[in-house]
Protein backbone atom coordinates (compact mmCIF):
# COMPACT_ATOMS: atom_id res chain seq x y z
CA UNK A 1 0.00 0.00 0.00
CA UNK A 2 1.07 3.56 -0.47
CA UNK A 3 0.25 6.91 1.05
CA UNK A 4 -1.84 9.36 -0.94
CA UNK A 5 0.61 12.16 -0.25
CA UNK A 6 3.79 10.40 -1.28
CA UNK A 7 4.59 7.93 -4.02
CA UNK A 8 6.96 6.06 -1.72
CA UNK A 9 5.22 2.77 -0.88
CA UNK A 10 3.61 2.54 2.51
CA UNK A 11 5.45 -0.74 2.80
CA UNK A 12 8.65 1.24 3.32
CA UNK A 13 8.31 2.19 6.98
CA UNK A 14 11.23 3.31 9.08
CA UNK A 15 11.16 1.98 12.63
CA UNK A 16 13.28 3.25 15.50
CA UNK A 17 13.77 -0.37 16.53
CA UNK A 18 13.25 -3.58 14.58
CA UNK A 19 11.14 -5.71 16.89
CA UNK A 20 11.11 -9.45 16.35
CA UNK A 21 8.73 -11.46 18.50
CA UNK A 22 10.38 -14.70 19.60
CA UNK A 23 8.22 -17.77 20.15
CA UNK A 24 9.54 -19.65 23.17
CA UNK A 25 8.81 -23.26 24.07
CA UNK A 26 6.71 -23.82 27.21
CA UNK A 27 5.99 -20.08 27.39
CA UNK A 28 9.28 -19.45 29.19
CA UNK A 29 11.44 -16.57 28.09
CA UNK A 30 15.12 -17.50 27.74
CA UNK A 31 17.68 -15.43 29.54
CA UNK A 32 19.74 -12.74 27.83
CA UNK A 33 22.78 -14.95 27.36
CA UNK A 34 20.74 -17.60 25.54
CA UNK A 35 19.17 -14.98 23.28
CA UNK A 36 22.56 -13.44 22.52
CA UNK A 37 23.96 -16.86 21.63
CA UNK A 38 21.03 -17.61 19.31
CA UNK A 39 21.43 -14.25 17.58
CA UNK A 40 25.16 -14.85 17.16
CA UNK A 41 24.45 -18.17 15.41
CA UNK A 42 21.84 -16.60 13.14
CA UNK A 43 24.13 -13.72 12.18
CA UNK A 44 26.96 -16.12 11.40
CA UNK A 45 24.73 -18.40 9.31
CA UNK A 46 23.19 -15.52 7.35
CA UNK A 47 26.26 -13.27 7.28
CA UNK A 48 24.11 -10.48 8.66
CA UNK A 49 26.07 -7.38 9.62
CA UNK A 50 23.58 -6.01 12.10
CA UNK A 51 20.46 -7.11 13.95
CA UNK A 52 18.12 -5.80 16.63
CA UNK A 53 15.82 -8.01 18.67
CA UNK A 54 12.96 -7.43 21.09
CA UNK A 55 11.50 -10.42 22.92
CA UNK A 56 7.88 -9.73 23.81
CA UNK A 57 6.71 -11.65 26.87
CA UNK A 58 3.06 -11.36 27.92
CA UNK A 59 2.63 -8.11 26.05
CA UNK A 60 5.79 -6.44 27.35
CA UNK A 61 9.28 -6.14 25.95
CA UNK A 62 11.24 -8.49 28.20
CA UNK A 63 14.56 -8.16 26.41
CA UNK A 64 15.81 -5.61 23.89
CA UNK A 65 19.26 -5.75 22.35
CA UNK A 66 21.15 -4.68 19.22
CA UNK A 67 24.12 -6.34 17.60
CA UNK A 68 26.70 -5.57 14.95
CA UNK A 69 26.96 -2.51 12.73
CA UNK A 70 24.50 -0.29 10.89
CA UNK A 71 26.52 0.85 7.87
CA UNK A 72 29.60 0.24 5.76
CA UNK A 73 31.60 2.64 7.93
CA UNK A 74 31.23 0.27 10.87
CA UNK A 75 29.07 2.45 13.12
CA UNK A 76 27.41 0.40 15.83
CA UNK A 77 23.77 -0.57 15.47
CA UNK A 78 21.88 0.30 18.65
CA UNK A 79 18.36 -0.15 19.96
CA UNK A 80 17.74 3.47 18.93
CA UNK A 81 18.83 3.00 15.32
CA UNK A 82 16.18 3.85 12.72
CA UNK A 83 15.74 0.82 10.48
CA UNK A 84 13.87 0.05 7.27
CA UNK A 85 10.72 -1.88 8.15
CA UNK A 86 9.52 -3.03 4.67
CA UNK A 87 6.55 -5.41 4.95
CA UNK A 88 6.40 -5.08 8.73
CA UNK A 89 4.15 -2.16 7.81
CA UNK A 90 1.47 -4.65 6.83
CA UNK A 91 0.87 -5.06 10.56
CA UNK A 92 0.61 -1.29 10.96
CA UNK A 93 -1.90 -1.15 8.11
CA UNK A 94 -3.89 -4.07 9.50
CA UNK A 95 -4.13 -2.24 12.84
CA UNK A 96 -5.33 0.86 11.00
CA UNK A 97 -7.96 -1.18 9.17
CA UNK A 98 -9.20 -2.78 12.38
CA UNK A 99 -9.66 0.64 13.95
CA UNK A 100 -11.88 1.57 10.99
CA UNK A 101 -13.78 -1.67 11.53
CA UNK A 102 -14.27 -0.79 15.20
CA UNK A 103 -15.56 2.62 14.12
CA UNK A 104 -18.09 1.03 11.78
CA UNK A 105 -16.51 2.47 8.63
CA UNK A 106 -15.49 -0.90 7.20
CA UNK A 107 -16.82 -4.43 7.49
CA UNK A 108 -14.27 -7.19 7.03
CA UNK A 109 -16.68 -9.44 5.15
CA UNK A 110 -18.54 -6.91 3.02
CA UNK A 111 -17.25 -6.94 -0.58
CA UNK A 112 -15.19 -3.88 -1.39
CA UNK A 113 -17.54 -3.09 -4.27
CA UNK A 114 -20.03 -1.95 -1.64
CA UNK A 115 -17.50 0.52 -0.24
CA UNK A 116 -16.97 2.28 -3.58
CA UNK A 117 -19.20 4.70 -5.44
CA UNK A 118 -18.19 3.26 -8.81
CA UNK A 119 -17.05 -0.13 -10.17
CA UNK A 120 -13.38 -0.72 -9.37
CA UNK A 121 -12.27 -1.08 -13.05
CA UNK A 122 -13.64 2.39 -13.80
CA UNK A 123 -11.04 4.12 -11.63
CA UNK A 124 -8.03 5.45 -13.51
CA UNK A 125 -4.48 6.10 -12.27
CA UNK A 126 -3.84 8.55 -9.48
CA UNK A 127 -3.41 11.98 -11.13
CA UNK A 128 -0.32 12.82 -9.07
CA UNK A 129 1.32 9.40 -8.66
CA UNK A 130 0.16 7.22 -11.59
CA UNK A 131 1.71 4.01 -10.22
CA UNK A 132 0.35 4.42 -6.71
CA UNK A 133 -2.40 1.82 -7.07
CA UNK A 134 -2.92 -1.17 -9.31
CA UNK A 135 -4.25 -0.87 -12.88
CA UNK A 136 -7.80 -1.78 -11.93
CA UNK A 137 -9.02 -1.34 -15.51
CA UNK A 138 -7.38 -4.72 -16.16
CA UNK A 139 -10.18 -6.34 -14.14
CA UNK A 140 -12.97 -5.06 -16.38
CA UNK A 141 -13.58 -8.52 -17.87
CA UNK A 142 -13.17 -10.44 -14.63
CA UNK A 143 -16.20 -10.07 -12.35
CA UNK A 144 -14.46 -11.98 -9.56
CA UNK A 145 -13.14 -8.67 -8.20
CA UNK A 146 -16.64 -8.08 -6.88
CA UNK A 147 -16.17 -10.95 -4.39
CA UNK A 148 -13.05 -9.49 -2.78
CA UNK A 149 -13.48 -8.36 0.84
CA UNK A 150 -11.21 -6.48 3.26
CA UNK A 151 -10.59 -9.75 5.10
CA UNK A 152 -9.30 -11.35 1.89
CA UNK A 153 -6.98 -8.39 1.34
CA UNK A 154 -5.55 -8.73 4.84
CA UNK A 155 -5.21 -12.53 4.67
CA UNK A 156 -3.54 -12.68 1.25
CA UNK A 157 -6.41 -14.49 -0.44
CA UNK A 158 -7.54 -12.03 -3.11
CA UNK A 159 -6.11 -14.08 -5.98
CA UNK A 160 -3.59 -11.38 -6.94
CA UNK A 161 0.12 -12.05 -7.33
CA UNK A 162 2.43 -10.07 -5.06
CA UNK A 163 2.40 -7.06 -7.42
CA UNK A 164 0.91 -6.49 -10.86
CA UNK A 165 4.19 -5.28 -12.34
CA UNK A 166 5.87 -8.67 -11.83
CA UNK A 167 3.29 -10.34 -14.10
CA UNK A 168 4.71 -11.33 -17.52
CA UNK A 169 2.34 -8.91 -19.26
CA UNK A 170 2.51 -6.33 -16.44
CA UNK A 171 -1.25 -6.42 -15.97
CA UNK A 172 -3.35 -7.08 -12.88
CA UNK A 173 -4.81 -10.60 -12.78
CA UNK A 174 -6.90 -12.69 -10.39
CA UNK A 175 -5.30 -16.13 -10.43
CA UNK A 176 -7.83 -18.04 -8.32
CA UNK A 177 -11.26 -17.67 -6.81
CA UNK A 178 -10.98 -14.95 -4.14
CA UNK A 179 -11.08 -16.31 -0.62
CA UNK A 180 -10.26 -19.91 -1.49
CA UNK A 181 -6.56 -20.06 -0.64
CA UNK A 182 -3.47 -18.14 0.48
CA UNK A 183 -1.01 -16.45 -1.85
CA UNK A 184 1.18 -13.67 -0.48
CA UNK A 185 0.16 -10.39 -2.04
CA UNK A 186 1.13 -6.80 -1.42
CA UNK A 187 -1.33 -5.96 -4.18
CA UNK A 188 -4.24 -6.92 -1.93
CA UNK A 189 -3.07 -4.44 0.70
CA UNK A 190 -2.74 -1.73 -1.95
CA UNK A 191 -6.30 -2.43 -3.06
CA UNK A 192 -7.60 -2.07 0.49
CA UNK A 193 -5.68 1.19 0.83
CA UNK A 194 -7.38 2.36 -2.35
CA UNK A 195 -10.77 1.53 -0.84
CA UNK A 196 -9.97 3.47 2.33
CA UNK A 197 -8.76 6.49 0.40
CA UNK A 198 -11.40 6.48 -2.36
CA UNK A 199 -14.33 4.81 -0.63
CA UNK A 200 -17.72 6.29 0.09
CA UNK A 201 -17.43 9.40 2.21
CA UNK A 202 -20.98 8.84 3.42
CA UNK A 203 -19.73 5.84 5.43
CA UNK A 204 -16.65 7.65 6.70
CA UNK A 205 -14.11 6.60 4.07
CA UNK A 206 -12.13 8.83 1.70
CA UNK A 207 -9.33 8.98 4.28
CA UNK A 208 -5.56 9.20 3.89
CA UNK A 209 -4.07 5.91 5.08
CA UNK A 210 -0.75 7.58 5.85
CA UNK A 211 -2.43 10.15 8.08
CA UNK A 212 -4.31 7.41 9.91
CA UNK A 213 -1.10 5.51 10.60
CA UNK A 214 0.71 8.66 11.72
CA UNK A 215 -2.10 9.36 14.18
CA UNK A 216 -1.51 5.90 15.68
CA UNK A 217 2.24 6.48 15.90
CA UNK A 218 1.67 9.85 17.58
CA UNK A 219 -0.82 8.36 20.03
CA UNK A 220 1.72 5.69 21.01
CA UNK A 221 4.57 8.17 21.36
CA UNK A 222 6.48 6.70 18.40
CA UNK A 223 8.00 10.03 17.40
CA UNK A 224 10.86 8.53 15.36
CA UNK A 225 8.67 6.18 13.34
CA UNK A 226 7.27 7.10 9.94
CA UNK A 227 5.76 5.42 6.90
CA UNK A 228 7.91 7.47 4.54
CA UNK A 229 11.46 8.72 4.72
CA UNK A 230 11.75 12.09 6.45
CA UNK A 231 14.64 14.39 5.63
CA UNK A 232 16.11 15.92 8.75
CA UNK A 233 18.86 15.77 11.36
CA UNK A 234 18.47 12.04 12.12
CA UNK A 235 21.94 10.47 12.11
CA UNK A 236 21.44 7.10 13.83
CA UNK A 237 20.18 5.31 10.73
CA UNK A 238 20.88 1.85 9.30
CA UNK A 239 21.66 3.02 5.78
CA UNK A 240 23.95 0.34 4.37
Amino acid sequence: MRTSKNVIPLLAAFFAAFHVAVAVAAQTMPNGAAIDAAVSRIMTQTRAKGMAVAVVDRGKAGYVQAYGIRNAKGDALTTETVMYGASLTKTVFAYTVMRLVDQGKLNLDTPIKDDLDNPLPSYGPDPVFPDKYGPYKDLADDPRWEKITPRMCLTHSTGFSNFWFIEPDQKLHIHFEPGTRFSYSGEGFILLQFVIEHGRKAQGLGLDAGDLAKASFDRLGMTRTSLVWRDGPETNVADG
